[in-house]
């Protein structure tokens, strides 16, 4: 029976063009996170099911690809009743599942300080470029497979750390020639606001309402806010918080609050050292930015192109005691993370991708015959000593389809050696673009090619 060929929904195939662009942005971020002395890590791509479930909340465990035991599983599970559909799905995926494919890479890597304790030096820096998997409905811009890009500091409770990922995140951008704006607010000003405002219990609702202000606008979350049953006074108050953030005296406004004053501390200490810096992208503080609220306990960040019409592209901040989950208490962490995926929508749709993204080879050597290509073996290797990328035409055809397959590569250059090239000691060197040739000592190859 012939079987149509097809992936899983919300997965990828990447094709030679697309994964030099990818890794273009890899290399960079990589780079950059380098340049500042992290260092890399990988854990496995399955965790135990029990280091994953409880730690992302009720609609995050959901999303946990559960790995089927191996061997005779059914014959291991436990059950009261005589039929196994009496089972609920979530006891039987734990008597079924013991492992599951990573969610994310903050939990994973908590665990691994927690067994590598011992091993490290802390403050710890290490980054991770690894693909996660979420059992998400697929759709635009969301899928089931998807790399993250996470660069992370813990055991360390210094603000220098949330002032370098800032440089970190300008650096990137500014490397990727994507101009951004990056958003910086602190868990703790917002609980600030909500203690001045005397509305501490109704804190999760303001929360969610106050993200959605970029979709809804002022109105709506005031309206939104209103049929949640928030006073008038309440209301107006906030209002003036949300319209003009830049222009409120947080210092004034939450002198009342002490853990909302801490906030504002940590904020004008970011801002006065990154003001030095002279960043190349844009950077504002943003009240209503409250992204991972039940994760996050101290300065928190997010990043937006400029002037496309996307999600954000990295959010990160500071964590306490992540590691305690683990039986490791009192180590605190800040790290931010890269969306890879909508980076290259934003590099795509903004033509920001350099010309050698999309050039593999950038020489191949035709095939006349076996002399030929004994010819030019020992020149390809002198190329490539050079790390020019050269290859050579595995089969003596045509030279229109030599060409062809130059040209299809994107090839710049292509090298002939003939009967008439050998006995000279020369190479004949056409450029694809221009349709220009030269006869070239074989010795000075790689000079012309440099050039």
């Amino acid at each position: 029976m012939k079987i149509q060929p097809s992936i899983p929904k919300g997965t990828r195939d990447f094709s030679p063009e697309i994964l030099r662009k990818r890794n273009y942005i890899f290399d960079t971020i990589r780079n950059v996170f380098e340049l500042y002395g992290f260092q890399p890590i990988e854990t496995p791509v399955m965790e135990k099911l029990s280091t994953l479930t409880g730690k992302y909340g009720e609609e995050g465990d959901r999303l946990i690809f559960k790995v089927l035991n191996s061997g005779d599983y059914l014959s291991k599970v436990s059950r009261q009743e005589a039929s196994i559909n009496d089972l609920k799905s979530n006891e039987l995926a734990s008597e079924l599942c013991e492992k599951a494919l990573r969610y994310d890479l903050t939990i994973p890597f908590a665990r691994y300080v927690v067994m590598h304790q011992n091993e490290i030096t802390f403050p710890f820096k290490r980054y991770q470029i690894q693909p996660v998997w979420r059992a998400d409905r697929p759709q635009k811009g969301r899928y089931r497979e998807f790399y993250q890009c996470d660069v992370d500091v813990v055991g360390s409770d210094s603000l220098l750390n949330e002032v370098e990922l800032v440089q970190i995140y300008d650096t990137v951008f500014a490397k990727l020639n994507i101009p951004v704006t990056i958003k910086v607010n602190n868990r703790k000003i917002l609980t600030g606001i909500a203690e001045v405002l005397n509305i501490k219990e109704q804190f999760q609702s303001l929360v969610i309402a106050i993200d959605k202000l970029d979709k809804i606008g002022l109105e709506g979350v005031l309206k939104e806010l209103r049929e949640k049953g928030f006073e008038e006074t309440t209301l107006e108050k906030l209002s003036q918080y949300l319209k003009n953030p830049e222009q409120v005296n947080w210092s004034e406004e939450l002198k009342a609050s002490t853990i909302g004053m801490k906030g504002v501390e940590e904020l004008e200490y970011i801002k006065e050292n990154v003001s030095q810096l002279g960043l190349a992208n844009d950077f504002v503080f943003d009240p209503t930015l409250a992204r991972g609220l039940d994760y996050y306990t101290g300065m928190i960040f997010e990043v937006k192109a400029n002037n496309v019409s996307i999600g954000s592209i990295g959010g990160g901040g500071r964590y306490d005691d992540l590691t305690g989950l683990f039986g490791l208490s009192d180590i605190s962490g800040v790290g931010i993370s890269f969306g890879a995926d909508r980076i290259y929508d934003v590099m795509e749709e903004l033509k920001l991708f350099p010309e050698s993204t999309n050039q593999s080879t950038e020489v191949m050597f035709a095939n006349f015959d076996e002399a030929s290509v004994a010819y030019s073996l020992p020149i390809l290797k002198t190329l490539r000593e050079e790390s020019i990328k050269a290859e050579v035409y595995p089969d003596a055809d045509k030279m229109k389809k030599q060409f062809k397959y130059a040209d299809s590569k994107g090839i710049k250059f292509v090298v002939m050696a003939g009967s008439d090239e050998m006995t000279s000691g020369e190479v004949t060197l056409k450029n694809m673009v221009t349709g220009d040739q030269e006869a070239i000592k074989k010795e000075d190859l790689t000079k012309a090619i440099l050039k």
